[in-house]
């Protein structure tokens, strides 16, 4: 009796044994799944790479992240250099908003390093008043611009009168139309993210001749050129700037 009872509680502690196994491998190989899914989404997080799918995440999130709607390949994961122009208001220490033609509010942060402009000749702070127009170039963060240089009353703006920026409206689809000449290189969503100076004086263009909506990102095309990408219209979207950064095109 003492006998049978013994082999029983072997077989038990036997079939514990291999349910408990299983349970630590299951969970192993989970934690395993999780920690490198961790690993992936903290690399993709920590870069900013311009084409989808680099550091070894998926386009997929790339894509996601950017807004564009999985149609390119220069998504971006994060803010990047771009600007706006329009008239400031609520002036005060730290910034500004910045009201453009089409009505957009856009916030603007100022820091100690950013630099001013009076039309083609430096300034200080001050000379951020409501009401002067300004064009502001920085990093844009969807409608929040952290401004490396205002320029207050810029030249050239609106010297070619363009009045075809076409101001978003909620529900309202977006207008369809190419103007002028569209770089034969341009695929959208090719090319390569860039900041600095080539990305200031191509969002520079862009803003002069349609002015009214925020760019988020400046992307060189194969041949040289750029293309502008313009949020908070519902027109144009892509304005398209040569090598010498004048302004060739736009479309939706």
């Amino acid at each position: 009796m003492l006998s049978h009872i013994k082999v029983t509680l072997s077989r038990k502690s036997r079939r514990f044994l291999a349910v408990g196994l299983a349970v630590v491998l299951v969970v192993g190989g989970t934690v395993g799944i999780v920690s490198a899914a961790s690993s992936g989404g903290s690399s993709s997080a920590a870069t900013a790479p311009a084409t989808a799918g680099e550091g070894g995440a998926s386009p997929r999130r790339f894509l996601q992240a950017s807004g564009s709607g999985g149609r390119g390949s220069n998504a971006r994961s994060g803010p990047a250099a771009g600007g706006s122009i329009g008239a400031v208001n609520g002036a005060s220490a730290s910034g500004f908003t910045l009201v453009t033609p089409t009505g957009q509010k856009v916030t603007v942060k100022e820091t100690p390093s950013t630099a001013y402009e009076n039309g083609a000749a430096p300034a200080s702070a001050s000379v951020v008043t409501n009401g002067e127009s300004a064009l502001v170039l920085g990093t844009t963060d969807s409608a929040t611009i952290t401004a490396s240089e205002v320029v207050v009353e810029p030249p050239n703006y609106g010297s070619n009168g363009s009045s075809q920026v076409v101001p978003f409206t909620r529900g309202e689809s977006r207008t369809s139309k190419s103007v002028r000449e569209i770089p034969s290189s341009y695929k959208q969503g090719t090319g390569t993210i860039v900041g600095g100076a080539a990305a200031d004086k191509a969002t520079q263009a862009a803003l002069s001749a349609y002015p009214g909506g925020v760019v988020d990102r400046v992307v060189q095309l194969s041949n040289g050129e750029y293309e502008v990408h313009n949020i908070g219209v519902n027109w144009p979207h892509h304005v398209f700037v040569n090598k010498e950064f004048k302004v060739v095109g736009a479309n939706d």
